[in-house]
């Protein structure tokens, strides 16, 4: 092999080991070299089980457990295994086999060793999801169990306006309960594109007042309305409201002052936050705008705010609603954005079409 093709080699992140027929390795790179000799030494003219000695966690050898050149006659490939060096650092490897014809002898084995890190990164990922679930989950849950409980064991000393109270507790946290479970399916169909959508023309003034009136009656803020006259979107009316509503449930629980909810016909053309080109046939945009007049949203954080779990303050959520509302958004052809308002707070900015995008 000349200088030239080893340094090639030698320029990839992930360890390669190839070895012949006869069990001999004929090349490796540097990042194989780091990976499996500690002491530095070359791996080529080795035999391909003393230069992959790893171990899995029961004491097996890789050798034994894969068998590279016995086996299957009809093997072709090995698949992504975890497995430990000798001192103990966790690797992936993964490998092809090569045969002489279908079903013949093995020619070559060719092995990519690549380093464990990722994965525990994205173990503890799943470990966050699953311990920021259990935590939205275990709290109406505890409300719940305590109120049934009480309301079971003591009816006969409670009075009518006290079992009012404990079951009108009790069904607001079933309530929460049901929109996290619906914000959680709404984000893996996000994630895997099986978001059921029946998007048809659609007057917004009706579903904005709807949301307002809501919202109004759960905050002591005022709310204002501003909706142009003869608007028409293209959305599915369920997805449309639950964007709104997350929206002006944000601005209320987040924000101060006056929340201002706008409603206007844009100009131009939806463009796709995906492409960054206008959707053909589009002959122009509703723009939603809901804004606050708290301290709004820094610069370096408003691309974190559609992240899943993101959070910012001391107020409560799942962290959930504006990754759901980002997504809805760009599945109908739309858009949102972060800006600031007028009077110093948060301006979130929706682009919504008003028509369905040209195939």
């Amino acid at each position: 092999m000349s200088a030239t093709d080893q340094h090639l080699w030698d320029s990839l992140p992930d360890g390669v080991v190839v070895a012949d027929g006869d069990g001999l390795v004929v090349l490796a790179n540097a990042t194989a070299r780091r990976m499996l000799s500690p002491d530095g030494g070359d791996l080529v003219g080795r035999p391909l089980v003393e230069a992959v000695a790893l171990q899995n966690t029961e004491g097996r050898d890789w050798h034994t457990v894969n068998r590279p050149y016995d086996g299957l006659a009809i093997r072709t490939g090995l698949t992504e295994q975890t497995w430990l060096t000798p001192d103990g650092t966790e690797v992936l490897v993964t490998g092809r086999l090569e045969r002489d014809g279908r079903g013949g002898p093995v020619t070559r084995v060719s092995l990519v060793v690549r380093s464990g890190r990722g994965r525990h990164v994205l173990d503890r990922e799943r470990s966050d999801l699953v311990a920021t679930v259990a935590h939205e989950l275990r709290s109406p849950l505890t409300g719940v169990k305590g109120f049934v409980g009480t309301l079971l064991n003591r009816w006969e000393l409670l009075n009518d306006e006290q079992k009012q109270l404990m079951l009108r507790t009790v069904h607001s946290d079933s309530e929460r309960l049901t929109r996290l479970i619906t914000e959680l399916l709404d984000v893996a169909r996000l994630d895997t594109g099986r978001l059921p959508l029946y998007p048809r023309e659609t007057d917004p003034a009706p579903i904005l007042r709807r949301v307002v009136d809501l919202a109004a009656t759960s905050t002591a803020r005022p709310i204002e309305l501003d909706v142009e006259d003869e608007l028409t979107v293209f959305a599915d009316p369920d997805k449309f409201t639950q964007v709104v509503t997350n929206l002006v449930d944000n601005a209320v629980r987040h924000g101060e002052g006056t929340v201002h909810v706008v409603a206007r016909s844009g100009t131009g053309d939806v463009v796709d936050p995906a492409t960054g080109s206008p959707h053909a046939g589009a002959a122009g945009a509703v723009v939603i705008t809901v804004s606050d007049e708290g301290e709004g949203i820094p610069q370096e954080l408003r691309n974190r705010v559609f992240t899943k779990f993101w959070k910012h303050g001391i107020r409560g959520g799942s962290g959930l609603g504006m990754y759901i509302v980002h997504g809805l958004c760009r599945v109908h052809g739309g858009s949102i954005t972060i800006g600031d308002a007028p009077g110093g707070g948060a301006l979130l900015e929706v682009v919504w079409p008003t028509q369905a995008p040209s195939e």
